[in-house]
């Protein structure tokens, strides 16, 4: 860790981002995942109202959808560092036709995804949640029928987004999260607590504020004044030879995050098998757990912008001393989120109305979890992304699923099951993985054959 917080002695003056700069690109990140987060844990708050079955079966219900953006995410990523590596490049006309690829691909994918969410509704009910109690799945039906509908539109605003990162511009993605956060906090208040409507009280606000979300960054994105932009007329026709390149960092990205999810999945359908209170502090752990490594986050999309810039300039010692200067930047602004959460955690369990056991639970995760993500978080998931941005993912895609399924899930049975650790084995086992993961991306770093691109 020391040999990325070293102070640099390099003179600076010509290079691409200014302290001012990096200023105006992390700040919004920042407040876009606080945005994100909170109203997440608005929403299961709110939820909790109606029981820890409706928690459990929104908890559930999620981990579909989250695979889901992941996968919708990794595309933007490989749009993103597309139109980043042209923008370094000095060819921006170059990435306004790779935002239009993105923005076409992502629309059609992401509605024959839909469709096929719908086709295996019945699957994902009784097959991949397992054994859960009659009152949950009725929750998870009626939620996974509303969200599943948002799927295309939380797509495109999520490649969007990307789009605008990808040129410095976080402020609109921050804004766009504001509204859209804005109308579904302010949809769930009125369906959940107004008109008693439960889970789908917290599943039509979400719908709702996607499609708000994809129409109005959209519209933005045809703002021929933009540095990258979508090309008026919008071309329907695939330019393959652009897509390939997205979809070469794209695809391994996808695939990366998907297996990723669908790993977390089986995990869940473990903790499942531990009873209604270990599948509702799992759920809680994992919202308050976001916050803790919410800086992690909001500098990895920072990371792929200043990065892929730079990669596409082949200057790599620009991004080895960006790559030092926002690591330390990471590692100070976890471990301070980390003592405010570990501070605010009794009074934060108190709020979701959790039984005893669970809350027992919840504490013990949240302590162990305190100590993985302020240490090893940061080198297992915010460096890889120096990776990404110079087009170096099939290392992080290989090793990423290798250390998922072997470490993670595998250490899942044997500490949760096997030595009857519960639901504290599964996340024990989850920072495993992340130390695995740590180690053999800084040692790849260090190096250097990401330095190609």
């Amino acid at each position: 860790m020391g040999s990325f917080i070293k102070k640099s002695k390099t003179d600076t003056s010509g290079y691409f981002f200014s302290n001012n700069d990096l200023k105006k690109l992390i700040i919004p990140l920042i407040l876009e995942q606080v945005l994100a987060i909170t109203v997440g844990m608005a929403d299961s708050i709110m939820v909790a109202s109606a029981g820890e079955s409706a928690v459990s079966a929104v908890s559930l219900a999620d981990s579909i959808f989250i695979l889901l953006i992941n996968l919708f995410a990794a595309l933007g990523t490989g749009g993103a560092v597309i139109c980043g590596q042209q923008i370094g490049r000095k060819e921006p006309e170059v990435a306004c036709r790779a935002a239009n690829q993105l923005i076409l691909f992502t629309a059609v994918f992401s509605t024959a995804v839909m469709a096929i969410t719908y086709l295996f509704k019945p699957f994902i009910l009784h097959v991949v949640f397992g054994q859960i109690t009659e009152e949950v799945m009725t929750n998870c039906n009626t939620y996974l029928l509303i969200v599943t509908a948002s799927i295309p539109f939380i797509a495109l605003y999520n490649a969007g987004a990307a789009i605008f990162r990808s040129m410095g511009d976080s402020k609109t993605a921050m804004y766009m999260s504001l509204v859209m956060n804005g109308i579904n906090l302010a949809g769930n208040a009125i369906l959940i607590f107004g008109l008693n409507m439960g889970v789908a009280g917290a599943a039509i606000p979400t719908l709702v504020s996607r499609i708000v979300a994809a129409v109005v960054i959209l519209k933005m994105l045809t703002n021929q004044k933009k540095a990258v932009h979508i090309p008026l007329p919008f071309s329907f026709h695939f330019d393959f030879s652009l897509l390939k390149k997205i979809l070469g960092i794209g695809i391994p990205n996808g695939l990366e995050n998907s297996m990723f999810q669908l790993g977390k999945i089986l995990v869940l359908s473990i903790v499942s098998s531990f009873g209604t209170a270990s599948i509702a502090a799992n759920a809680v752990s994992n919202n308050i757990a976001m916050f803790e490594i919410l800086p992690g986050t909001a500098m990895g999309f920072a990371v792929l912008t200043v990065v892929s810039q730079c990669a596409g300039a082949s200057d790599f010692t620009q991004a080895r001393y960006y790559t030092k200067k926002l690591m330390a930047i990471t590692y100070a602004a976890i471990l301070a989120v980390c003592c405010i959460v570990l501070l605010a955690l009794p009074y934060l369990i108190r709020l979701y109305h959790l039984s005893p056991e669970a809350a027992d639970y919840t504490t013990k995760i949240m302590l162990a979890h305190t100590v993985g993500a302020s240490t090893i978080w940061p080198l297992s998931f915010t460096l890889p992304n120096v990776l990404r941005a110079s087009s170096d993912v099939k290392y992080t895609m290989v090793l990423s699923i290798l250390s998922m399924w072997i470490f993670r899930i595998g250490f899942s049975f044997l500490l949760g099951v096997y030595l009857s650790w519960g639901v504290f084995g599964v996340w024990i086992a989850m920072e495993i993985d992340w130390l695995f993961r740590g180690i053999c991306f800084s040692l790849h770093y260090v190096r250097g054959k990401w330095q190609k691109a």
